[in-house]
């Protein structure tokens, strides 16, 4: 890996496709200069405000093109964006932000109430910006990103820097402060150059995961990476993406299985022109080989699973095209390591268990997270020798693929037996 920074691949894709559209959002196109521009002012906005390299600054809000202005704006300042995930309740916010220390907290209308609501126990919060304006008491984005000029701070960012800090589900305990660097987003865009995102300036790239997940995050950064056009949808609706794909031409989009599913039951599906559409990228839960079966079937194109988590910067597998024929009997396969990311089941003794026998995966690569916001004793039981345990129990066939069977937590002893559920 070399001295990779996000925000400078941002850099030199913007001289290299200003004109370009780089974003669409509820028919608002925004190209790669106005991207670069705009990042900038809000950079110069953000410094305005006191903050400080590697400070936090939260956005709590249903997806936005202006997302990105604000993580790239926050890149140029080498600040770091905390996602937060939008189906929390009040009190979970309150932690989220707390624990973050954020300094700043950007909202879309549909969470203002909330914000109000908890702000008083939110003791590092100094401002909030409300991303669609019209608030009383807090500036709006636009107003408060065009005070300033668009002049790049230039500042020295370092590799080991986070970009990004997402918090993981918590289903034990708290939710932890996922701390991924510039050195992960490398690693993850080289398994995806090297493995199954071949993205060019000629794709149009539909965006309609949450941005509090890594798995959006991904499919916006790497689209913009590629120079691609990236249409961002504020919310799943099947409906909305059907029109996307018929109108808009829409060629690569990742959608989890529950997504397949609404889009494959939609009464528009049979008629629309699914025909633009190059590849389907899913991942993130189990899917049904007769729903996968039947969309691969509709959408006659190439279908791609990949495995991953927040900690892993989203990336450890990837199940090709190829091996979606249901005669070579891996459709429930997550599929085989990327390249650079090694991958091994292990006991609870931490010793590699037997070829089809189920144990703890773990994993070892650059996109392995930094480790957790002022966590270190979480981070240190999630890493150990360079391995991440990911909590996921499942196995290894005998020719390298993977299958994921259960979550370790989960497990039952029964009678001294470990049962998985």
């Amino acid at each position: 890996m070399s001295n990779f920074i996000l925000i400078d691949e941002m850099r030199r894709v913007a001289k290299q496709r200003g004109d370009a559209t780089a974003l669409v959002y509820e028919g608002r196109e925004t190209s790669y200069r106005q991207l670069d521009e705009r990042a900038s002012q809000v950079a110069q906005s953000l410094l305005q405000e006191g903050i400080e390299p590697h400070a936090r600054v939260a956005f709590l809000g249903k997806n936005s093109d202006l997302y990105f202005e604000l993580l790239l704006g926050a890149q140029k300042t080498r600040s770091v964006i905390v996602g937060v995930n939008s189906r929390l309740a009040g009190p979970e916010v309150a932690y989220v932000l707390n624990n973050a220390n954020a300094e700043l907290v950007f909202v879309s209308q549909d969470f203002v109430p909330l914000i109000e609501n908890i702000l008083a126990d939110c003791e590092s919060v100094r401002k909030v910006i409300a991303m669609d304006g019209g608030h009383a008491a807090w500036p709006a984005f636009d107003a408060w990103r065009d005070a300033s000029e668009a002049i790049d701070p230039m500042l020295s960012c370092q590799p080991d820097d986070d970009f990004i800090q997402l918090y993981t589900s918590g289903t034990t305990g708290h939710p932890k402060g996922v701390q991924l660097t510039n050195t992960n987003m490398e690693s993850a865009l080289f398994q995806v150059k090297a493995d199954w995102g071949q993205w060019s300036t000629d794709d149009h790239v539909l965006l309609c995961m949450p941005l509090f997940h890594i798995a959006g995050v991904n499919v916006g950064v790497i689209g913009l990476c590629a120079g691609s056009k990236v249409t961002v949808l504020p919310d799943v609706d099947p409906g909305e993406i059907l029109r996307l794909i018929d109108e808009e031409k829409i060629s690569v989009l990742f959608m989890v299985p529950a997504v397949i599913l609404f889009v494959m039951q939609h009464p528009n599906l049979s008629a629309t022109d699914l025909s633009s559409v190059r590849q389907v990228i899913y991942g993130a839960s189990p899917i049904a080989e007769e729903l996968l079966v039947q969309a691969s079937k509709a959408f006659k194109c190439e279908f791609m699973q990949v495995y991953g988590l927040t900690e892993t910067t989203g990336c450890a597998t990837h199940l090709p095209p190829e091996d979606h024929d249901p005669a070579r009997g891996k459709l429930r396969s997550c599929g085989k390591p990327n390249t650079g990311i090694e991958i091994r089941i292990v006991g609870e003794d931490g010793k590699d268990v037997p070829v089809g026998e189920v144990g703890e995966i773990i994993m070892r690569g650059a996109s392995n997270m930094k480790g957790y916001w002022n966590n270190p004793d979480a981070t240190n039981d999630a890493i150990r020798n360079e391995f991440f345990y990911t909590g996921d129990a499942g196995f290894v066939d005998d020719e390298g693929y993977v299958f994921i069977h259960d979550r370790v937590k989960d497990m039952i002893v029964s009678g001294g037996e470990n049962v998985y559920p």
